[in-house]
């Protein structure tokens, strides 16, 4: 199991990279767009779609990575009575296996449209890049974040230690220990941000 762990958080990073680059060519081309707009009244014509085609990049190449890593921002009114009652951990499992399985859905829905896309020859205005591979991209990405919330609510089920709860410290339990939250948390893994301590940061 950890070997497979492992395994995934290599894997993680090449999305994560991807999303970065994207940003950052989107940086370099909003500054150059403005800049060509600004001195030679000459803006870039396909700044339009290509951040387009940079925003699909970031979104959809970091969704199932922080849905794995629970990075999503979470409203935690309702934390206390659950908490008391014990319901965290199905609470968990329920939400997330219900993410997972809503996904599903549009990500079919995506897949239709981008074989509509193919079969039109739909193409970017300027570039006349084919629309069929960013929605193939989308679609695939989006099946993967539904896969990843469903194998995260099974393990909310049926292995709930192997993940911390959200309220101690985020990320995985086989992750580094970091001495100052474990010193007041000693079941407490996390990797670089524990509610708990801000020293974790």
């Amino acid at each position: 199991m950890r070997s497979l762990i492992r395994l995934f958080e290599i894997v993680s990073v090449i999305p994560m990279v991807m999303a970065s680059l994207a940003l950052f060519a989107l940086m370099g081309l909003t500054f150059a767009d403005v800049l060509m707009r600004s001195l030679f009244n000459a803006p870039i014509q396909a700044a339009t779609e290509l951040i387009r085609i940079g925003i699909a990049l970031i979104v959809f190449s970091a969704l199932p990575i922080l849905s794995a890593r629970e990075g999503h921002i979470a409203v935690d009114l309702l934390d206390g009575p659950f908490a008391r009652f014990g319901l965290e951990r199905w609470r968990n499992a329920l939400v997330t296996l219900s993410c997972g399985a809503m996904l599903w859905l549009p990500a079919q829905r995506v897949v239709d449209l981008a074989y509509r896309a193919r079969s039109y020859g739909d193409v970017t205005e300027y570039l006349e890049i084919p629309t069929f591979y960013i929605g193939m991209f989308i679609a695939a990405m989006t099946f993967l974040t539904s896969i990843v919330l469903i194998v995260r609510g099974l393990f909310y089920l049926f292995a709930p230690s192997f993940w911390t709860h959200p309220n101690d410290c985020i990320r995985y339990r086989f992750r580094r220990r970091v001495p100052s939250c474990s010193a007041a948390y000693p079941d407490c893994f996390c990797d670089g941000f524990c509610r708990h301590d801000r020293a974790c940061l």
